[in-house]
């Protein structure tokens, strides 16, 4: 294919990544940056110090790191599993773990409002049992779990993608020259499955920092994270200069977790998909 067919090829994505993409951003940068005369201005920048917005910040930093390790202690065994029963990546169990992706992300996260509701599906059955009911709706473990659920296939997939490309003879080899199962997950496995951990890690960390569709639905308004402090700048106070100043400061998160892929992730070997 020449150069001038793969540029005419590229022209959807170019048009769709500047007209959903890179204008965003531009406006974006723009609110945050000036005020509602259109004068330079950092005081929307920053407003995140003070302490409802701190507040909010600290608590989703919190929130998106608990969820993460969650997240990777749950998906590393699952994906070393995986990858020792010779699982393809067209496999049914693969697919079982992708198949969660394709209904809408609300209507998962509305599903696990009804199940964890005091008068909910769990506690009708715990109550049916006579077994003490849950209270865990409206709380940060809450929506810790459904961060767990709604991002879990995302730390699954990178890892054990890189796992899969591990050559059985490097781990024989290990095991020939007398190394543990343990030592040879700890010396071997892990550290050639860093690039999978990494890009694992930041496809969990950013959508849980910046969420506020589950801190709303699960953790009610009594528990507001900055998303939700976003979101409501722009939908019910209708201050987008403000709104925006708060979402530069999420950018900085975004941005750094971008550097610590592209660090340890060259060559793209943590891509999910």
């Amino acid at each position: 294919m020449n150069s001038k067919a793969s540029r005419l090829l590229a022209g959807p994505y170019i048009v769709w990544m500047v007209g959903f993409t890179v204008i965003p951003l531009i406006l974006i940068i723009i609110y945050g940056l000036t005020d509602a005369n259109g004068h330079f201005t950092l005081a929307n920048v920053a407003a995140i110090s003070s302490p409802e917005h701190l507040k909010s910040l600290l608590l989703a930093l919190v929130l998106a790191l608990a969820s993460t390790v969650i997240c990777l202690v749950m998906a590393y065994p699952l994906a070393l599993i995986l990858r020792n029963r010779n699982v393809g990546k067209g496999s049914f169990i693969v697919f079982i773990f992708i198949l969660p992706m394709w209904m809408n992300f609300l209507l998962r996260t509305m599903a696990w409002q009804t199940l964890l509701e005091r008068n909910g599906v769990i506690n009708g059955i715990l109550n049916f049992l006579h077994l003490p009911s849950l209270s865990i709706i409206n709380t940060p473990w809450a929506i810790i779990l459904g961060m767990v659920y709604n991002f879990l296939p995302f730390m699954v997939l990178p890892i054990y993608n890189v796992l899969a490309k591990i050559d059985d003879d490097v781990i024989n080899a290990a095991k020939d020259l007398g190394a543990s199962n343990f030592q040879t997950i700890t010396r071997i496995l892990i550290p050639l499955s860093v690039p999978g951990i990494i890009s694992g890690i930041n496809m969990v960390f950013v959508p849980a920092l910046t969420t506020f569709v589950i801190s709303n639905l699960l953790g009610g308004s009594k528990i507001l994270l900055i998303g939700n402090v976003i979101e409501q700048e722009f939908t019910r106070g209708s201050n987008w200069h403000l709104g925006s100043g708060l979402s530069l400061v999420l950018m900085v998160f975004i941005l750094v977790s971008m550097a610590f892929m592209a660090k340890y992730d060259k060559e793209g070997e943590g891509a999910a998909f």
